[in-house]
């Protein structure tokens, strides 16, 4: 969750930078942001190869709570990658 707010301030620095006409504090606030979306992506796709691999193994071995924990990493994966 914090690398949405990270975006948003990253966001918000670029815009304002933009306003008053300083490049470089825009060029920070892009930064910013950019490197807020990649750690919340990064994140992601760990939950998702995290519930793939639990729901894959909980298949072999019939562990249905194994299964339903990957389905559930997965998801999470999915919403934090979607942004």
């Amino acid at each position: 969750m914090s690398e949405r707010v990270d975006e948003t301030k990253g966001n918000i620095k670029e815009g304002v930078g933009k306003m008053i006409g300083n490049e470089q504090m825009q060029a920070e606030g892009q930064a910013e942001h950019d490197s807020a979306k990649a750690q919340r992506e990064m994140k992601g796709a760990g939950n998702q190869i995290k519930g793939s691999v639990e729901d894959g193994l909980g298949k072999v071995t019939g562990d249905d709570e194994m299964r339903a924990r990957g389905t559930a990493d997965q998801m999470k994966g999915d919403a934090q990658r979607a942004g």
